[in-house]
């Protein structure tokens, strides 16, 4: 895709979906002997998830596992849209689109995986890290240079920040 059309893209967006596992971590689940989940999430993703929401974007997430870990990571970022254990992505982003008054162009999202299908093909600009499944990386308008959970995010939200011209507002940073 050229720098124009992302840019073009990247100009409409209100609303960042995320999925979890792949995505936001590196995909690994971690069980200890007493059952409880550990996940690792990248700080400078969070950072990015930060910044915006700074930039008046909205940020959710949507994912087909059920973690206490995520609902921790999900608080800690104020990220308010968090819904686990859906089977039917295409349900939810329905309803955050109509709750936010968005239309597909207004919509980013990452995936990884064939569950995220749907959301690949209806949102306006999409990506998938770079250790995604090769069909995902098929779909998607990008494929980050980073791998999920290890800057995966932050590559994304960087290039929505900068193509749509509020790098400077959330980055106190000129791009000259």
């Amino acid at each position: 895709m050229t720098d124009k059309r992302i840019k073009e893209k990247a100009g409409k967006i209100k609303l960042l979906i995320l999925d979890v596992d792949g995505v936001m971590t590196d995909g690994s689940i971690i069980l200890d002997n007493e059952g409880n989940e550990l996940k690792r999430f990248h700080v400078r993703d969070g950072h990015g998830i930060r910044m915006i929401q700074k930039a008046g974007i909205t940020v959710g997430i949507i994912t087909g596992r059920k973690s206490n870990v995520l609902k921790l990571r999900a608080k800690e970022l104020g990220i308010k849209e968090v819904y686990q254990k859906v089977f039917k992505k295409s349900m939810v982003y329905e309803k955050l689109l109509e709750k936010y008054e968005c239309k597909d162009e207004n919509a980013a999202f990452m995936g990884d995986d064939v569950v995220d299908r749907e959301l690949f093909k209806r949102a306006g600009l999409t990506a998938a890290p770079a250790d995604a499944e090769e069909y995902a990386k098929n779909w998607a308008d990008i494929v980050t240079k980073r791998e999920g959970g290890r800057g995966a995010v932050r590559e994304f939200v960087d290039l929505i920040l900068k193509s749509s011209g509020l790098w400077e507002k959330v980055s106190g940073e000129s791009l000259d």
